[in-house]
């Protein structure tokens, strides 16, 4: 049995160990509430832009942009995964990471060749242990979403869908649910499913004068839509980063008070035991001497 200057100092380092994920929790909290405005705050935007493209499409027919254009074979495909840059999370990147590994795997033995852009510390140190082709990346975004952080990692892949170098493009994110769930999401971004550009029963066309000309309007909106899609997808990964990290933050504070209370009650056995051995010394020498 640990003697009780031993039991002490583990109760000292567990409690110091509590005041920290305590305070980890409420910081957590603080921010999940700012990251969830943010979040909600990006989806209408992404709705609207997407009806916006949903008209023009569909008020030009005969043109086919290339975002829309089925490949016959898919022969190299990209993919966009969202992780966060801190751990202390969860499972949140553990379960996106393997929901990514499967689809990364699914794509392989398609016999596609694949090359990934990773946004957060984790996705990249992930793929880079892997062996990945990772062509891209961004991290150190903190904890606001900023789009110009991204542009540079998102349009690598979006050349290399138009210059015929990828044939298909698929995002990896935590999609927030609620506090305590935050779902794993793999998405085709490229080319855009059907289903995301129809258009509403209740619908009216529109007609439109282009400057300079129909595909360049299109293309150009497309290409937004897409870029309004990653950005929520941040967005959403961020909301259900401080979540995840405010959950496991508590459970972890809970842990160490369930730690203290069974080493307090070690120590008070170990000290009860002690004092037990003194007065049974003391009542034997004094026996011995009387």
């Amino acid at each position: 049995m640990a003697s009780g200057k031993e039991i002490r100092t583990k109760i000292k380092s567990v409690q110091n160990t509590r005041k920290i994920t305590k305070a980890m929790e409420m910081v957590a909290a603080s921010k999940m509430r700012k990251a969830q405005d943010r979040m909600r705050a990006a989806r209408p935007y992404a709705e609207k832009i997407r009806h916006i493209a949903i008209n023009l499409a569909h008020a030009n027919p005969e043109y086919v942009p290339p975002y829309l254009a089925t490949r016959e074979q898919v022969r190299a495909a990209g993919m966009i995964v969202v992780t966060t840059d801190k751990g202390l999370c969860g499972g949140l990147n553990t379960n996106s990471l393997r929901v990514a590994l499967n689809k990364y795997k699914e794509l392989q033995a398609a016999g596609a060749k694949v090359s990934v852009t990773a946004i957060g510390n984790k996705g990249l140190g992930f793929f880079h242990r892997l062996g990945a082709n990772v062509v891209s990346s961004a991290t150190h975004l903190g904890d606001k979403p900023q789009l110009e952080k991204l542009l540079g990692a998102i349009l690598t892949q979006l050349a290399a869908y138009e210059k015929g170098e990828i044939d298909a493009l698929y995002l990896v994110y935590a999609d927030f649910i609620n506090t305590m769930k935050q779902e794993p999401t793999v998405v085709q971004l490229l080319p855009l499913p059907s289903n995301h550009l129809q258009p509403d029963e209740h619908a009216h066309s529109w007609d439109y004068i282009y400057e300079p000309d129909a595909p360049t309007v299109i293309d150009e909106l497309l290409k937004r839509y897409i870029e309004a899609l990653i950005y929520k997808a941040v967005a959403e990964n961020m909301a259900s980063e401080q979540s995840a990290r405010m959950v496991a933050m508590k459970s972890a504070s809970d842990n160490a008070k369930k730690v203290i209370g069974d080493l307090q009650l070690v120590y008070n056995k170990t000290r009860q035991a002690a004092i037990t051995k003194e007065l049974s010394e003391i009542v034997g020498g004094a026996a011995a001497i009387g």
